[in-house]
């Protein structure tokens, strides 16, 4: 692209993300309405007066609405396209992946993903929610378990290929060492907005393979079996949540994956009155996403700062992040409880407040 059309280039990042936003929002269009179906198919076993939570016909039209407006004029979103990030690509990926996991296209869904995967490896634990789909698309129960085999049997296929097709491209497995090897050995600690560089730069030489092991462990997989046990039954919300802490936890951050993540967030605005730190973490994103260029300013360009400046800033933001994703999970959960045990709690006649232990 930069050798060949430069002048389109930033067109093309804009139809990217256009695109994007378009297939977001048909995304959740098509969550909305498996929500409402399933509501009608479950409202016999919800509390009698559990009435007031129950999603309306007229609740499905503004949240695919508000996430393609969400995704198109959010700040993160729009600073990555101006600087021209290949986020922007592994964000049209991704969004494509979620619309075909909802429609529950087998080869269409592992293709894309493991497109996403080949360029920035942490996608990858999307298989799993993708696999809860299309299983769950599958008509007969006894299918199931062939079905999350043949789904994971596609995708390492797909992931093959194209491994194979970027070995002709590039003629040889160098090409490994610079994508999936740069991402998991973290060689470049210029800072970001993530986590890793802070540590890997205070650390000693000896331990940093310990380190390495145990920050991609954070990263990757060890939230994906204690999510998947708790919210298989709610895959979207499920694959929203690993990308939110792929986001955060992931070696080389960018805005733009915080960017995206937020944009899916509106499909669950029925939940929003459950949640208990929207302000703190509202004031906390303002707070960062103003004070995180002032302070690297200081550091790099005026000297007058450090590191320690910059790292806190960054640290703060990724608070902020994992008050928002446990909040939504925890507002999902006490809607949950309230459906099926209702609104009105009471122990020997003093009324209860919910709490998560």
């Amino acid at each position: 692209m930069i050798s060949n059309i430069p002048q389109l280039t930033g067109f093309i990042f804009i139809v990217c993300d256009l695109i994007t936003a378009h297939v977001l929002y048909h995304t959740a269009q098509l969550f909305m309405s498996e929500l409402f179906s399933r509501q009608m198919r479950e409202k016999e076993k919800y509390a009698k007066d559990a009435e007031t939570l129950l999603l309306k016909q007229s609740d499905l039209v503004l949240p695919p609405v508000y996430v393609a407006s969400a995704y198109l004029f959010n700040p993160y979103i729009i600073f990555s396209c101006i600087s021209q990030t290949t986020t922007v690509f592994a964000n049209l990926c991704l969004a494509f992946t979620f619309l075909l996991m909802i429609k529950g296209k087998r080869l269409a869904c592992c293709s894309v993903l493991a497109l996403a995967t080949l360029q920035s490896l942490y996608p990858v634990i999307l298989l799993v929610p993708a696999s809860i789909y299309i299983a769950k698309a599958e008509s007969r129960r006894s299918l199931r378990c062939s079905s999350f085999i043949l789904t994971a049997v596609t995708f390492i296929t797909a992931l093959h290929l194209l491994l194979y097709i970027s070995l002709k491209l590039a003629g040889g497995w160098e090409f490994l060492h610079a994508t999936h090897g740069f991402i998991l050995n973290v060689p470049d600690l210029q800072p970001n907005v993530g986590l890793f560089w802070y540590f890997f730069t205070e650390m000693f030489e000896n331990f940093r393979l310990l380190f390495i092991c145990a920050f991609q462990i954070n990263a990757t997989v060890l939230y994906l079996i204690p999510l998947t046990l708790r919210f298989h039954g709610e895959p979207m919300l499920l694959a929203t949540s690993l990308t939110a802490l792929t986001a955060i936890f992931k070696s080389y951050p960018t805005l733009g994956d915080v960017g995206f993540y937020l944009a899916l967030l509106p499909m669950w605005k029925h939940l929003f009155k459950y949640m208990q730190q929207g302000f703190v973490v509202g004031c906390s994103f303002l707070s960062t996403s103003v004070m995180g260029p002032v302070v690297w300013h200081l550091w790099i360009y005026s000297r007058s700062a450090n590191a320690n400046f910059y790292f806190g800033v960054t640290l703060a933001f990724a608070t902020a992040q994992i008050f928002l994703v446990t909040d939504i999970l925890f507002a999902y959960i006490k809607r949950e409880f309230s459906l099926f045990h209702g609104l009105h709690r009471e122990v020997n006649g003093k009324t209860t407040k919910l709490v998560l232990e």
